[in-house]
């Protein structure tokens, strides 16, 4: 009974995920296709992405989530607050086709980044709440699968969707799907209880940040939260573009990235969340990132050497997966070091720490584009994530010793035993 129970809130935080992630990539990295088709020039198209800053400053929101207690099961009932604002503003996008208005489309992307944003706050501090520390590193494979398939969606289907059935018809499918994921809230706000009893420690909120520092293992942590992922991010990124100057079709293209990476980064996230507990946290952070590294590799030096389309494909598709693996492990151990006394406070600063160095790559590896050219910039990437490599090499114990101890005081507590932990202090 209480697996079954923990696989259902773990299908219903993947959906979750899903529902929240496809709004954002549809509106900045699908639309702009639309966008070109209608005369938007490219700075206009740029400045648009200025719409996804709000994920920069998610401490921030995450305040209020922590502080502001919206009745017994605050958490859910912040989620239901945000989800109604996030249906009305499907419905006011919805109304008309903004395309050619592009100030109002831009206002109305920016509201509905900060909501979606604000609402994955209390949604992962839930599944911190909710699932035991044994659960959370799968939690983070689900979620990078939801993602991966979150891009596919967002990218491509609903692009799709639009062009046959109109404007209207993809922010109606996605305010369905919130409808969908947030109405068994209601049932469970009654049913499921935080495996610990959540309350909201004493002192502001500069000291739940600084706090944040003093668990065990937090600074290495950090460490490697902000160096891990950036470099393949950024290569992921400019993939498309890369692989359309090597001379591959733009059909060819969208398949290999868009579709088949999305669905190889879907069975690498689950599988890499599953290997983690088998290889132990220690050794799945250095697997995982050499894994991304060779990856990278093999791209520079297809790109590096004209290697062919064969190479360039099967680099794509390994770099996919190495992301897939990768992302599962950072949002696992995000929910790792979210106490649960300060779950929304922990996971806010963690998720703002993450995005600002993801958005600073990509800023960095366009410079070195303009400069060095395709095959140098591969190569600065793949400098950038051997030294995240050594410092994972060095700090790898101290990351799997403190979630160790975690897993260690919640076996004791269900035993009865109450040892002493340095989860939840200040």
């Amino acid at each position: 009974m209480e697996r079954t129970r923990i696989a259902g809130l773990q299908m219903l935080f993947g959906w979750l995920n899903l529902v929240l992630a496809v709004p954002s990539i549809y509106l900045m990295f699908g639309m702009p296709l639309v966008m070109r088709q209608y005369g938007w020039s490219g700075t206009e198209i740029g400045l648009f992405q200025l719409a996804g800053l709000p994920a920069v400053f998610k401490f921030l929101l995450a305040v209020p989530v922590q502080r502001i207690r919206l009745g017994r099961a605050h958490l859910v009932s912040w989620m239901l607050l945000l989800s109604a604002a996030l249906l009305l503003l499907y419905w006011l996008i919805g109304r008309q086709n903004l395309i050619e208005q592009r100030l109002l489309l831009f206002a109305m992307t920016f509201a509905i980044s900060i909501v979606a944003t604000w609402m994955d706050i209390p949604l992962n501090a839930l599944a911190v709440q909710w699932l035991p520390r044994s659960q959370q590193l799968r939690a983070g494979s689900i979620r990078s699968a939801a993602l991966f398939l979150g891009a596919i969606v967002g990218g491509g289907a609903m692009l799709l969707i639009q062009a046959r059935l109109g404007w209207q018809a993809p922010f109606l499918i996605m305010g369905a799907g919130l409808l969908l994921g947030v109405l068994p809230l209601l049932a469970l706000r009654r049913t499921a209880r935080p495996i610990e009893t959540e309350h909201t420690a004493p002192g502001g909120f500069v000291a739940d940040w600084t706090s944040f520092f003093n668990q065990p293992g937090a600074r290495q942590w950090t460490g490697l939260l902000l160096t891990a992922f950036p470099f393949i991010g950024a290569a992921w990124l400019y993939l498309k573009p890369l692989l359309l100057d090597q001379g591959m079709p733009m059909q060819d293209v969208a398949w290999i990235v868009g579709i088949a990476g999305g669905v190889t980064g879907v069975v690498s996230s689950l599988i890499g969340g599953r290997l983690i507990g088998v290889l132990g946290t220690a050794r799945a952070i250095l697997a995982y990132l050499l894994a991304a590294l060779l990856a990278l590799l093999l791209l520079t030096l297809s790109v590096w050497l004209q290697l062919g389309t064969t190479w360039l494909v099967a680099s794509a598709l390994c770099l996919a997966a190495s992301m897939g693996a990768v992302s599962a492990l950072m949002f696992g151990l995000t929910l790792f070091f979210s106490r649960r006394q300060r779950t929304a406070s922990d996971y806010g600063l963690q998720s703002s720490l993450f995005v600002v160095t993801r958005l600073a790559a990509p800023v960095a590896a366009g410079l070195l584009l303009d400069r060095l050219g395709q095959a140098g910039m591969l190569a600065c990437l793949s400098t950038g994530l051997l030294l995240a490599l050594l410092l994972a090499w060095r700090v790898r114990h101290s990351i799997a010793g403190s979630a160790e101890a975690l897993l260690n005081h919640e076996r004791h507590a269900a035993a009865g035993v109450t040892p002493i932990t340095t989860e939840g202090k200040a």
